[in-house]
């Protein structure tokens, strides 16, 4: 099996990520349904908003502790404070106390931890790699992940109500079994080189003079800056596209069941879902066959167009196909997106780098909220041509550094052999 070849701390990693979150799907998800019924719609919205510039904020201070004291002792931190926090919120959630406002708290340290540990995780798995496993690493965790979040969404919609203390006694339990694992079963990837003690002004210095060459790397900004506009697409069906469906799509009977904007909304999520879990393991072998910079400029199109149309039409097969298109391009661009930001960051600095990168997915989100806001003010086919164009603004950032990213990745690869 190719999931043998890997070394064990790649294994490791995949296992656990794939327990943790489909636990983590079964609860997380739905912890807005639980604010809001506790503190009302406007201030879930803003504690939410806190939660994101919180994990923003921490995203720059998990690089710099993982690039300059080691991976594993940074994982370990986040994952036992991630532990405790997860216990609290077991225990405030339980048949004899019941205190939203600790559960929230206990959800800003779950960011928190996220926060520390997500750019030390990535950063593991890349320095444990070799580079012509990666695409074949990231496909089978893409894998994994898609397949633990519609199993654990699945469940948590139908258990999140009337079981919310059991699924906390098992998000507990999954987060303890995921510190073992690490603490007991997995080494240190990356050793830094030993400094003598600093003061705290000093390593902040030091942390903004290490964000300041990362920003100085245009390539790298401008790589980043490219994937968060192509994101943007995807986020887009649990934001504009979702609204607009709820709001103009007709209903229609399917098999004498009615179907409406949002009912058309989750079928294309299901549909998405499946497609990923039944292609993601064969992407990386079919796009080792091709140029990464053809493949990644010709896929972000193709998503891009999928969702454009997405985002206009109220003709059902249009969007099932045009959600075929962009799952496929999706499955195809993943493997080789990953691979080029694992490649890009020097290994000295392969943490604060991952940390930028990482705050992709909050930046994509702000996108979203912005076009969420403008659409009151604009028609359907003028905001279906203003998101499209953010998506194709990406492709052509592609398109201007495609080859400046080839020999770059060259060069890195050439220096392994």
């Amino acid at each position: 099996m190719i999931f043998s070849q890997f070394h064990r701390t790649i294994k490791i990693r995949i296992i656990e990520s794939f327990l943790s979150t489909a636990i983590s799907n079964m609860i997380l998800p739905f912890m807005a349904i639980y604010l809001s019924a506790y503190f009302g719609v406007k201030i879930t919205g803003l504690l939410l908003l806190i939660n994101v510039f919180i994990g923003i904020g921490l995203s720059f201070f998990g690089g710099y502790f993982s690039d300059n004291f080691g991976r594993k002792k940074l994982i370990v931190f986040a994952e036992s404070l991630r532990f405790i926090a997860f216990t609290i919120m077991m225990l405030c959630n339980s048949p004899w106390f019941v205190s939203p406002l600790i559960t929230y708290f206990m959800m800003t340290i779950n960011t928190i931890c996220w926060a520390l540990g997500g750019p030390a995780n990535q950063a593991m798995l890349i320095d444990v790699s070799k580079p012509e496993e990666r695409k074949q690493m990231f496909s089978i965790m893409y894998w994994a992940s898609n397949m633990s979040i519609a199993i654990g969404g699945t469940l948590g919609g139908f258990l999140f109500e009337d079981y919310l203390f059991e699924l906390m006694i098992a998000l507990s339990i999954t987060s303890l079994i995921t510190l073992i694992l690490i603490v007991f079963f997995i080494d240190e990837s990356f050793i830094p080189v030993k400094v003598k003690a600093e003061k705290l002004t000093r390593h902040a210095s030091q942390m903004f003079h290490g964000y300041k060459e990362v920003f100085q790397d245009k390539l790298f900004i401008l790589y980043c800056v490219a994937i968060v506009l192509v994101m943007s697409m995807e986020f887009q069906l649990g934001n504009y596209i979702g609204i607009r469906l709820a709001d103009t799509f007709p209903g229609i009977k399917i098999f004498n069941y009615e179907v409406g904007g949002i009912e058309v909304t989750g079928l294309l999520r299901t549909e998405n879902t499946i497609l990923v879990v039944l292609l993601a393991l064969f992407a990386a072998k079919f796009v080792s066959r091709f140029k990464d910079r053809n493949v990644l400029i010709i896929t972000c199109a193709a998503f891009v167009l999928g969702y454009g149309i997405i985002s206009y039409t109220n003709n059902l097969w249009l969007l099932f196909f045009a959600m075929l298109i962009a799952s496929v391009a999706e499955v195809l661009r993943v493997p080789v997106e990953q691979n080029y930001m694992a490649t890009l960051p020097p290994e000295d600095k392969r943490s604060s780098y991952l940390a930028i990168g990482g705050m992709g997915y909050n930046l994509s989100q702000l996108i979203c909220s912005i076009t969420v806001m403008i659409s009151a003010y604009m028609s359907i086919f003028g905001m279906s041509i203003f998101i499209a164009c953010i998506g194709f603004l990406g492709v052509f950032i592609f398109m201007r550094i495609g080859y400046a990213l080839e020999k770059r990745t060259s060069a890195d690869l050439e220096k392994t052999i």
